[in-house]
Formats: C-alpha cells, sequence, structure tokens
C-alpha cells in the first residue's frame, strides 16, 4: 500500500511539472509568437518574411527599415540597368526582333544574324540555305 502511495505521488509530481514546463514560455518564444502573429496579419511570404522574423527576433526595427530601403534601392538600380542597353546589346536586341518578323529559323537565321550583327550592309537579304548550296549535277 505504502509503495502505492508513493508510486502515485511521483506521478502526480512529475505531471504537475510537466505542465508547469509547458505554461512557462520564454521570453524569445513569446517574441517568436508575436513576431509570427504579426508576420501572418501583414501576410508576408518568402524572402520578406524571412528578413522581417530576423529583424523582428532580434529587436531591431530600425534594421528592418534600412534593410527594406537597401532591398528598394538595388531593385530600383537593377531596373535602370536593364533599361540602358549598351550598343552590342542594341544591335542584338535589333536584329534578333528583325529575325522573327521574317520567321526565320535555322542556317538562314544564322547566317543573318551574323551578317547584321557584323552590320553588313543588306543582312535582311539573306538567301535561303537551298539556294546558297553549289549544284552537284552542273
Amino acid at each position: 500500500m505504502k509503495k502505492l502511495l508513493i508510486a502515485l505521488s511521483l506521478a502526480l509530481a512529475a505531471t504537475g511539472a510537466y505542465a508547469k514546463d509547458e505554461k512557462a514560455a520564454t521570453p524569445q518564444q513569446s517574441r517568436m509568437a508575436d513576431c509570427n502573429k504579426e508576420a501572418k496579419a501583414k501576410d508576408m511570404k518568402g524572402d520578406e518574411r524571412k528578413a522581417f522574423m530576423k529583424s523582428c527576433l532580434s529587436g531591431k526595427p530600425a534594421a528592418e527599415a534600412k534593410t527594406e530601403a537597401k532591398t528598394e534601392a538595388k531593385t530600383e538600380a537593377k531596373a535602370e540597368a536593364k533599361k540602358e542597353l549598351t550598343p552590342q546589346q542594341q544591335k542584338m536586341q535589333d536584329c534578333n526582333k528583325e529575325a522573327k518578323a521574317k520567321d526565320m529559323k535555322g542556317p538562314d537565321r544564322k547566317k543573318f544574324m551574323s551578317g547584321c550583327l557584323k552590320g553588313d550592309a543588306k543582312p535582311a537579304e539573306a538567301k535561303p540555305a537551298e539556294a546558297t548550296k553549289p549544284d552537284a549535277k552542273k
């Protein structure tokens, strides 16, 4: 009987201690829960959420603002850089458009692009590949 009482006492003490551990959240766990709620409320996903969670958990909201500003500046700079093509890139783009408009494919397109990029006077008049082959019967 004494053994049964001791066993029950230990079991109750163990479950009581376990319940206390479950309820007591550390400050880091509380912060994690708060940051998760905030990120979910703002419907953040992907890299944006990752950056937000990092700054929120470190307790540096100012760092998040700086990071976000830097990211936007980089994005704008990349967009500007895309708009400004080098002369070679512009020539390539123009030749591609012209070849596509003429529905050129295969060897004809290759010959046209080569002439166009070299700056030949009339690359648009590239002859079909069949016409440029020498006849074996002549």
